[in-house]
């Protein structure tokens, strides 16, 4: 790199001292000797070809750091001032990273945060050196090194395009951003929703106030609901915020409630402790199944519609794919509206046209009856309290009232 900049640096002054043989005028009129130049003009506008040339490369060279204020972060962590042990170097520098004051510092200052995946990532995205040489193998051992550079660039675009799609805000600040979702909206795009998610959303919200999350400029999305699903959910739009968030979700140290109208008359209140995974019938559901992840949810009673339904609060001790739906499914209560999991009650159980009637209104309800009404947490940056709600959608309380009817 130094030597391409010094050579360019010297043809560009040999050009301008070259050319000025055309702007400036022989002061005695003699002739130009032929043997160095034959055609002055012609050799100087070569010669202001060539000073074209070399600014376009020189910018070229610099641009990023002309053009771009934003440099990529180096960390350089000498290994002999850590008393760590010599293990594959993904788990070293994830330790190193830890115990390292200084380096916690400019990470947090530039919101970064570095887990045991990223350096993983990092490491075969050659953006991880040892004693100057690009280390592509997590588990290379870094015993006998010296020197562990480390450089974080700046994020990449995300693949998702930003859209502007109007957003139900119930809080933001540099770091976290809540929301209301509305039904209908994917959080996140698959190859069945590549556009019109709330990433999509975000993306054009957020702007250039997105620091990236993993090396992308994305937003860090920690938990989901499904599209047809509505209320409240939290997004990280810094990695250090993301890291936090995904602690507090793992740790349970956070309050989430949710309303839904279900089939029947489930118990006034009730704990189900059953594991969820994949169902073996259909692999796109999931099921109760002995070898899936634990699941817990709390649920109560808030109101009954007799003898259609019941509206109940759940709160979520766990967060597993389609949780409530499942759980709530399997003890014989499933939500109105979810053509995945609900139960509706069948016609022949009622003889009453007019009860007849009522269940066919309500077994059209098309979505589940499932909303997100309250999520509270510590902010992940500042430790403060923070409590959200979100009142019932205007679809789920029509259907209340035509339950109460």
């Amino acid at each position: 790199m130094v030597c391409s900049i010094s050579s360019l640096c010297n043809l560009f002054i040999i050009g301008v001292l070259l050319s000025l043989l055309y702007f400036f005028p022989n002061p005695q009129n003699r002739k130009i000797n032929p043997i160095i130049i034959n055609n002055p003009k012609i050799i100087a506008i070569i010669f202001i070809a060539l000073i074209l040339v070399t600014t376009k490369e020189v910018f070229s060279v610099f641009g990023s750091n002309i053009l771009d204020m934003s440099v990529p972060i180096k960390i350089l962590l000498v290994v002999k001032d850590f008393n760590i042990p010599f293990e594959r170097l993904d788990t070293w520098v994830t330790e190193a990273i830890k115990v390292s004051d200084s380096t916690k510092q400019l990470l947090n200052k530039n919101n970064f945060s570095i887990s045991r995946s990223r350096v993983k990532n990092l490491i075969e995205n050659k953006q991880i050196k040892v004693d100057c040489k690009i280390v592509n193998n997590p588990s290379f051992k870094i015993q006998n090194s010296e020197i562990v550079e480390i450089q974080l660039s700046k994020p990449i675009e995300a693949i998702p395009l930003p859209e502007n799609i109007k957003l139900d805000i119930l809080y933001e600040d540099e770091f976290i951003i809540v929301i209301n979702k509305n039904s209908g909206m994917v959080v996140h795009p698959a190859p069945s929703s590549p556009n019109g998610t709330l990433v999509n959303a975000l993306l054009y919200h957020c702007g250039e106030n997105l620091k990236g999350i993993g090396g992308v400029k994305r937003p860090g999305i920690v938990h989901r609901l499904d599209k047809n699903t509505s209320g409240v959910i939290v997004v990280a739009k810094t990695e250090l915020a993301h890291s936090n968030l995904c602690k507090i979700f793992f740790n349970h140290d956070l309050d989430r409630r949710y309303n839904a109208v279900v089939w029947g008359q489930p118990l006034n209140k009730g704990i189900i402790e059953k594991p969820i995974g994949r169902s073996q019938l259909n692999r796109k559901k999931m099921s109760v199944v002995n070898k899936g992840k634990m699941a817990i949810t709390k649920w109560k009673v808030l109101d009954i519609f007799n003898p259609f339904a019941s509206l109940i609060e759940c709160k979520l001790e766990t967060g597993r794919t389609h949780q409530i739906r499942v759980h709530m499914s399997y003890l014989g209560h499933g939500i109105i509206g979810d053509d995945l999991y609900g139960k509706p009650i069948a016609q022949k159980n009622f003889k009453n046209s007019y009860l007849k009637e009522r269940n066919k209104l309500i077994k059209s309800f098309n979505r589940q009856a499932l909303h997100a009404t309250k999520l509270c947490f510590n902010h992940p940056i500042n430790n403060k309290y923070l409590e959200f709600s979100s009142p019932l959608p205007k679809d789920i309380s029509v259907l209340i009232e035509d339950l109460k009817v």
